[in-house]
């Protein structure tokens, strides 16, 4: 009943020439709704504002161009058993390299979580889900908590990489592979794989996380 009153009142004010009300309660309702919708990682929305300036600044900068299909070849071609030195310990290479590459050449899509379609850290969350059996957290900042940290000369194969793109830190993340290089879902070119060493994740590096399963 008093809500009813409130709301013919509210009515009554429009009748009478109160846009400003009108203004009032489309601002509350826009306030009161979510940010971000479920399973969407904020950080990548900053990506996706930024996705113009971050394609340019790569195009410019990456000196370092991987040539995605020949090195899939290879890395296909090169059995390894499932523990390896150079591989995070409890980690299966094999199973967490396949699924990374049946992901590769997905497109980037903020909010995305299968190969239609899927952001940085839902590429690393649901590598490590199947291929790891371990459960990330969705958003880059809140896997940069977890694991433990290791330095740049440390890597291993499916340490997670962190970098920031958007002048927050840490803002986007990847999936160490070997040689410097890493698998990541990039704004302008999807999951794709690209160099540590090149100019413009080489300055944007901002730590390692390695996480067991």
């Amino acid at each position: 009943m008093r809500d009813s009153i409130v709301f013919h009142r509210l009515v009554g004010s429009l009748r009478v020439g109160a846009p400003l009300a009108l203004l009032l309660v489309l601002a509350s309702c826009t306030s009161t709704s979510p940010r971000f919708r479920s399973g969407e990682d904020p950080d990548a929305a900053d990506e996706v504002r930024n996705a113009g300036t971050i394609k340019n600044e790569v195009m410019r900068e990456d000196d370092k161009k991987v040539d995605v299909p020949r090195v899939r070849k290879k890395l296909e071609q090169k059995h390894v058993g499932p523990v390896v030195d150079d591989t995070s310990p409890g980690l299966n290479r094999d199973r967490l390299l396949l699924d990374v590459i049946s992901y590769l050449g997905a497109p980037y899509k903020y909010g995305g979580t299968s190969r239609k379609g899927i952001d940085c850290s839902g590429f690393t969350s649901h590598v490590y889900s199947t291929g790891a059996d371990v459960a990330l957290p969705r958003s880059t900042r809140e896997q940069y908590r977890v694991g433990k940290k290791v330095g740049r000369d440390q890597l291993r194969f499916g340490d997670l990489v962190f970098f920031n793109t958007t002048g927050k830190t840490p803002s986007h993340v990847g999936i160490y592979i070997e040689d410097d290089l890493f698998a990541h879902a990039s704004v302008s070119d999807g999951v794709t794989f690209s160099s540590l060493e090149s100019a413009y994740y080489k300055k944007r590096f901002v730590g390692a996380r390695r996480v067991a399963p």
